[in-house]
C-alpha cells in the first residue's frame, strides 16, 4: 500500500507515490519488496531480509537508511515479536512487513493525526509514537500488580511468584526495547545524511526524551520485583526460623526426659527405684516439671 504524507496520510497509487510530489510512506510485503525495490532508488548497502530480524535499529548507508523493528507484543506477554524492516530516504520511507503490524499502525495514524506542517520526520515521529502510547496505562498496571503482591506478602499470605517472574522478565524486555528505541532516535537525530530538516530534528529529541521516561519507569519497576523477591525471602526465612525455634524448644524439652526413659530403662538389678513404690509416679513428676520449667523458660526468653 502507498501513501502519500499530505496533512493528512493519504492513501495513493504507485505511480502517485514515485512523483515527487510528496513525501510518501510505502508499506510492502517481502515480496512485493523484491519486485519493486528498483523503483525505490534506494541506495542500500546489503539487502533487507526479514526472515532475520532480532533488534530494533537503524543503519546508515551511502545514500539511505535501513534498519529493522522488533516491538514486543503489549497485549501478550508471551507473544511474538512484531518484527519489520524498513529503508528510507528524503523522498520517504518503505516498510517490509511480512504481517499487519505496520499497516494496524498506519490505520491508527490515519484516523488520529491530521498535520499543519507535514513531513517525513513528523510522520516517523507519530509512527514511533504509536508504538509506546499505550505503554504508560501499561506500566501503571505492572506497578498495581506489584502493589497487590506486595500487599498479600505482607499480609502473610501464600503467593504464587511465577507471576512476579513473568512481570520481571517482560519488564526486562522493555526495558531493552527502550533502549534500542532510544538508540534509534539518536540515529535519526544525528542526520548523518542530511534527509531530515534541522528543524524537525526536534521530533526525534523529544521521543527520545519520552522514551527515556518510561526507560526509568521500567527500571523502579525492576527495582521493585527485587524489593517483593527480598519481602518474600524475609518471610520465608521468618516462617523457616519460627519452625526452628518449635523443633528447638520441642528438642530441648525431649532431650532430659529422653535421658531419664534410657536411664530407668537399662534395668539393672541393683538399680534401687525399680523396686520402691513411688519409683513411678516420681519419675512422672520430675518429667512433669522438666516440661513445665523449660516451657516457663522458653516464654521468659520469648522463643515461644
Amino acid at each position: 500500500m502507498y501513501y502519500l504524507i499530505d496533512t493528512i496520510l493519504r492513501k495513493c497509487t504507485a505511480e502517485e507515490c514515485h512523483s515527487g510530489q510528496f513525501q510518501y510512506v510505502a508499506v510492502l510485503s517481502p515480496e512485493e519488496w523484491n519486485r519493486e525495490c528498483e523503483s525505490f532508488e534506494l541506495g542500500i548497502d546489503m539487502e533487507l531480509d526479514t526472515r532475520e530480524i532480532y533488534t530494533t535499529n537503524a543503519r546508515v548507508n551511502y545514500d539511505s537508511v535501513t534498519g529493522t523493528f522488533a516491538i514486543p507484543d503489549r497485549s501478550d506477554m508471551f507473544g511474538d515479536y512484531h518484527e519489520f524492516a524498513f529503508a528510507l530516504d528524503e523522498k520517504g520511507i518503505v516498510f517490509i512487513d511480512p504481517s499487519d503490524s505496520v499497516s494496524k499502525i498506519i490505520d491508527r495514524i490515519i484516523v488520529t493525526k491530521k498535520w499543519r506542517m507535514p513531513s517525513l520526520e513528523r510522520f516517523i515521529y507519530d509512527f514511533l509514537e504509536q508504538i509506546i502510547h499505550e505503554d504508560p496505562r501499561l506500566l501503571e498496571n505492572y506497578e498495581k500488580s506489584l502493589d497487590t503482591l506486595d500487599d498479600d506478602i505482607a499480609g502473610g499470605k501464600e503467593v504464587d511468584l511465577e507471576s512476579l517472574n513473568d512481570i520481571r522478565s517482560y519488564l526486562r524486555d522493555l526495558r531493552t526495547h527502550y533502549n534500542q528505541l532510544i538508540d534509534m532516535a539518536q540515529e535519526f537525530e544525528e542526520n548523518e545524511n542530511n534527509f531530515f530538516k534541522p528543524a524537525n530534528l526536534r521530533y526525534f529529541r523529544l521521543f527520545s526524551s519520552r522514551v527515556s521516561r518510561l526507560h526509568d519507569i521500567v527500571n523502579a519497576l525492576l527495582d521493585y520485583t527485587n524489593q517483593i523477591r527480598d519481602t518474600y525471602q524475609s518471610q520465608l526465612d521468618v516462617k523457616q526460623n519460627r519452625i526452628m525455634t518449635v523443633l528447638t524448644v520441642v528438642t530441648t524439652i525431649f532431650m532430659p526426659l529422653t535421658l531419664i526413659a534410657g536411664w530407668y530403662g537399662m534395668n539393672f538389678r541393683y538399680m534401687p527405684e525399680l523396686d520402691t513404690v513411688w519409683g513411678y509416679p516420681v519419675v512422672i513428676i520430675v518429667s512433669a516439671l522438666i516440661v513445665i520449667l523449660s516451657l516457663i523458660f522458653f516464654k521468659r526468653k520469648k522463643w515461644l
